[in-house]
């Protein structure tokens, strides 16, 4: 039985924006990703690079869907009030009816530190401001109004939050794989998301988060592993890795060779990318949230045409693997 999921990022970007021609075309894409068949669809979130803002964006696309999962990867919590970021995400969980599945991170060493500091968040507290805002977001999900003491956040008042469609909240899956994410991930979060380019530092990374759940009490359960892949399809090697290297440079300004060597980067045939994959299902990813490396909005459908064609190459991949442990 097939229990991986796919997932799309969206392209909020405002250069891609502007190259499809409205932000509305955003709310159309995701109603054409549910009926492509994807699982889920996710939205990126930056001060830096120009972006449609996620939450609003995930209203928006709650309204005109009804299965696919909604998500963001990944939400940076410093730059939103705690308290009114709560309000918000259990609305937006509410409205999805149950959809939305939350992914925050903390930013990068050498690039967001103007990020927090026009947000008013020392970059060097970041992870405990991280991890205070996600345990007030739970307390308030669970109608807990109590003062609040956490290592950097604290509040005397707090008001009551809608209630969310889940009891609790949504999940909260944390982007990560320094020994510091993996042990926050493996005492607090509900899933991990990740963008390893080397195999090993997956399955060293899910190893390190498993004996640090069992450690905490938590189910075996608790964490549902993901990963964060960027895709081209392309027969032509030389050609897929040249539009790898100019969605790099217009993306981040970096050249590729750089950005490969944090993030997992994959291009070749369909049959190429679906092993690729494989890799990492097999060893214990269950939810693939895939980037199509595409600026303009041409080469944007044709990649996501070809990427919903290899759904069921991947489906008939994992099925052909036999059963596999859950997380």
């Amino acid at each position: 039985m097939n229990d991986i999921r796919y997932g799309l990022l969206l392209p909020s970007g405002q250069t891609q924006v502007e190259a499809a021609g409205s932000a509305r075309g955003l709310v159309d894409l995701v109603v054409e990703v549910e009926r492509r068949g994807f699982d889920s669809a996710w939205v990126g979130d930056s001060l830096l690079r120009t972006r449609i803002e996620p939450l609003t964006l995930l209203a928006s696309a709650a309204s005109v869907t009804e299965r696919i999962t909604l998500g963001t990867a990944v939400l940076l919590p410093a730059y939103r009030n705690p308290v009114q970021a709560a309000l918000t995400i259990a609305s937006l969980d509410a409205l999805s009816r149950g959809r939305l599945i939350l992914g925050v991170g903390g930013g990068f060493p050498g690039i967001s530190e103007p990020e927090f500091e026009t947000s008013g968040v020392a970059f060097k507290t970041r992870f405990s401001h991280m991890d205070d805002a996600v345990r007030l977001w739970r307390r308030l999900w669970s109608g807990n109004t109590e003062p609040f003491e956490g290592r950097i956040l604290r509040y005397g008042w707090l008001p009551e939050s809608p209630r969310p469609h889940r009891p609790g909240g949504p999940p909260i899956w944390l982007g990560g794989i320094t020994p510091a994410a993996l042990r926050r991930t493996g005492r607090l979060y509900d899933g991990w998301l990740p963008y390893p380019p080397l195999l090993s530092d997956y399955s060293d990374g899910l190893a390190a988060i498993r004996a640090e759940s069992a450690a905490a009490g938590r189910p075996d359960d608790a964490v549902t592993p993901a990963l964060f892949a960027t895709v081209c399809l392309d027969e032509d090697p030389v050609r897929g890795r040249e539009r790898l290297r100019h969605y790099a440079e217009t993306t981040y300004g970096l050249p590729l060779e750089t950005v490969e060597q944090i993030q997992v980067l994959i291009t070749g045939s369909a049959e190429q990318v679906a092993a690729q994959l494989r890799r990492y299902t097999d060893a214990g990813a269950r939810h693939i949230l895939l980037r199509i490396a595409a600026i303009e909005e041409r080469t944007f459908i044709e990649q996501l045409d070809r990427v919903t064609a290899l759904l069921p190459l991947l489906t008939a991949t994992v099925s052909g693997a036999g059963s596999m442990a859950r997380l």
